[in-house]
């Protein structure tokens, strides 16, 4: 629900000069920028750059000076095309590194058009890629760390860690959903007199890999890989409609190996689905080399719809799937249009547009998940934190921003910074020292990081009623040495837990707490809240700095967790 503010942040910080916490202008090292002026040669036969040629221009902007050596393309996340651009008009794409792991990086791309004649610009995509340097003689290479000189940078930087834990588990994640999913069944649309037989939009090309394809080490470039893809999705999606489709977005892939000068690469396409407005193409590339076995290289999904003359999506003809393998494809894109939704609904849509409390299902629990933890480090890399009240170490601090109220209480304890990770994470223990949950009960236990309670606190007037939240708990441990622990919580809705007349239903947009080891047996702990109106009253009073009870909260969290520290070693593994 926060990540229109991270879309306009990125946006602006792409904009404008970069300025340090202290003020000082400065240019982020990795920077690239690269601008292309649309020719024919470019265009699609709608006189519109075509959108492999722009995948090209992204991936070449993005890699290598970091690293300072060859790098590969490893994986692109989803991209959705906001505009076409024209003939004649401006690409500008700037990419820059937001963060390196051991021998991987996440490079951030921007893309923008440009038109010359109006000096007008705006945004048409921007795209997470991550590029592996190749090994050297030696073995594996150690990329060199970036340092974030800005808000924004620091920003990306925390969720860069995040978007890498969604992508290591995106595929399993993808086959476990697709095989629970799928409601709908394939015989429910499979009697269609009308329908277009699938195999009518198959589409197989075979090129040649030449040295202007691949980069110094001999590796064909990701991006031309992509490009040719795009190609033959195009006349698959073509065949279908009769018309000249437009790209809409291409889900997030993985390189699964290398292809090199000299192979022939093999490209297959066919549409899987047909719904309303809008088609998906399944892309396949394989390459081989004189008489070995073909290698698997990629799998793309690409999502196309037709424009009428007013730039409208135009109603689609239905498919007929093939036998056997034409039918789990039918069935899986079914799936897969269900979790695409989900995943831009969480994470791509604008803040006002969603409710505080957003539907849990198994399907989007991995974009909560996400969405939750990176709010809550948005609202952790924020500088401009006022200081409001300070009593016995444990300080105040406010920030008031768009009509939102945000609140942060910050301490420190005598304790390792995991074992107050581990106290804290299980919020039943939470009644042990915060008078504000009366009652705490585990909801679902999804896995190790995610948790739903349903929590019970006060009334906020001495003849209401009292307030029941449902609450996402998503736990994280550090991803680098550098990294805080993190306990993101959110709201969620439950068929099973609706509204009751005994209770009011709060909702928490974003809260949690950032653990950051300073020491072996010295911890930080930050506690962050963006306070709706359902948390509002219980905390007007302590902002007003006319009450003490923040105080007495963390003073009692301190004494609880140093009271408890020593239970951690007894409690079995699995409890942990």
């Amino acid at each position: 629900a926060t990540s229109n503010t991270i879309t306009h942040a990125r946006w602006a910080m792409f904009k404008r000069p970069y300025f340090s916490r202290n003020g000082e202008m400065c240019r982020n090292p990795t920077e690239v920028n690269m601008s292309q002026i649309v020719l024919p040669c470019h265009a699609n036969y709608c006189g519109e750059l075509s959108a492999g040629q722009l995948l090209k221009w992204m991936d070449s902007t993005a890699s290598e000076r970091h690293a300072g050596r060859s790098c590969i393309t490893a994986s692109v996340d989803d991209i959705h095309f906001i505009t076409t651009i024209g003939v004649g008009q401006v690409v500008n794409i700037a990419a820059k590194v937001n963060r390196a792991f051991t021998s991987s990086m996440e490079a951030g791309i921007l893309v923008s058009c440009e038109d010359l004649f109006s000096n007008r610009q705006w945004k048409v995509c921007h795209a997470f890629a991550t590029f592996v340097a190749q090994h050297t003689e030696a073995g594996k290479v150690q990329l060199k760390q970036v340092i974030p000189r800005t808000q924004a940078e620091q920003m990306e930087y925390s969720l860069a860690a995040e978007r890498r834990r969604m992508r290591l588990i995106h595929a399993e994640i993808i086959n476990d959903l697709l095989s629970s999913c799928c409601s709908q069944t394939v015989s429910e649309r499979l009697d269609y007199q009308d329908a277009v037989p699938a195999e009518r939009t198959r589409v197989e090309s075979v090129e040649l890999v030449l040295p202007p394809h691949a980069n110094h080490q001999v590796s064909t470039f990701g991006g031309q890989i992509m490009a040719w893809m795009e190609n033959v999705a195009t006349i698959s999606a073509s065949r279908l409609c009769n018309a000249h489709p437009t790209l809409r977005s291409i889900d997030m892939f993985h390189f699964r190996g290398p292809s090199h000068i000299g192979d022939r690469l093999v490209l297959k396409a066919i549409v899987n689905n047909a719904f309303k407005k809008s088609m998906e193409v399944g892309v396949c590339a394989e390459a081989y080399q004189g008489g070995e076995p073909l290698r698997h290289i990629n799998t793309a999904f690409m999502t196309f719809e037709v424009l009428d003359n007013d730039r409208k999506p135009c109603t689609l003809p239905r498919i007929r799937p093939e036998p056997v393998d034409g039918k789990r494809r039918f069935q899986e894109a079914i799936a897969r249009e269900k979790i695409r939704l989900d995943r831009k609904y969480i994470i791509s849509c604008k803040q006002s547009e969603v409710p505080l409390s957003v539907p849990w299902d198994p399907c989007n629990q991995m974009y909560l998940s996400y969405n939750n933890v990176s709010a809550l480090k948005m609202l952790a890399a924020r500088n401009n934190w006022v200081l409001t009240s300070e009593k016995n170490k444990v300080s105040l601090y406010t920030l008031e921003e768009n009509q939102m109220l945000c609140f942060k209480v910050e301490t420190h304890v005598a304790v390792a910074a995991e074992q107050v990770f581990l106290l804290l994470s299980d919020l039943r223990r939470r009644k042990a020292w915060d008078h504000h949950y009366q009652e705490c009960d585990v909801i679902t236990d999804s896995d190790e990081d995610d948790t739903i309670y349903r929590v019970v606190t006060p009334s906020v007037t001495k003849r209401g009623k009292v307030q029941d939240f449902i609450l996402l708990a998503s736990r994280r441990r550090p991803c680098d040495s550098g990294d805080p622990y993190l306990i993101a919580l959110r709201s969620v809705t439950l068929p099973a837990y609706p509204p009751t007349e005994d209770y009011n239903r709060g909702e928490v947009l974003c809260a949690g707490f950032s653990i950051w080891e300073e020491e072996n047996t010295f911890t930080k702990i930050s506690y962050y809240n963006q306070a709706t109106p359902g948390v509002l009253p219980y905390i007007s009073t302590d902002i007003a700095g006319l009450s003490s009870s923040f105080y007495c909260t963390f003073a009692s969290c301190s004494a609880f967790l140093e009271e408890n520290k020593e239970s951690l070693a007894s409690l079995p593994t699995s409890t942990l």
